[in-house]
């Protein structure tokens, strides 16, 4: 990948690739740290892009997944550690509205599997079709499909339930 290239995948995706990652943590500062991770490690690793396998969309998808990932995990370890000592996490400055309809929203996604959750934020927070999904998880796209059905349907029967 030539250097114009990369800056044309930067100003084709950083939009609706910094969506999806606010969609998927509700932080925007979070995601603004993310996606320069995302481009950072495009670039540093753009030689292994193999357009054979797939799009570039869907390669900066799968790091910026994989991040996301690596931050949930270490974001886990962490939460325990405060817990084990007692320390409260902190709290957070946004509105109360804008915190219950967060909750809500994590509420419903919290009713899936993972894959399914994962599912859901590439389609509806990084409006990827369900072909490039399935290419993003390195599934089969009955899988990717399956996947984002069952996750519509829980989500629906639990908002139904609430």
């Amino acid at each position: 990948m030539r250097e114009g290239d990369f800056e044309r995948l930067f100003s084709d995706h950083a939009a609706p690739l910094f969506g999806f990652l606010v969609y998927r943590t509700g932080d925007r500062a979070l995601a603004e740290d993310l996606l320069a991770d995302t481009f950072e490690r495009a670039l540093t690793t753009r030689a292994r892009l193999d357009r054979r396998r797939g799009t570039e969309k869907a390669w900066l998808y799968t790091i910026a997944l994989n991040l996301l990932r690596d931050h949930a995990r270490r974001a886990a370890v962490e939460e325990r550690a405060l817990e084990r000592i007692g320390a409260d996490p902190g709290t957070d400055d946004r509105s109360l509205e804008a915190v219950e309809a967060r909750d809500e929203a994590m509420k419903l996604m919290g009713a899936l599997e993972p894959e399914e959750r994962e599912a859901v934020a590439l389609r509806y927070g990084a409006e990827l079709t369900v072909p490039e999904i399935a290419r993003v998880l390195d599934v089969p796209l009955t899988t990717a499909e399956s996947r984002l059905y069952r996750a519509l349907r829980r989500m629906r029967q639990h908002g139904d339930a609430t």
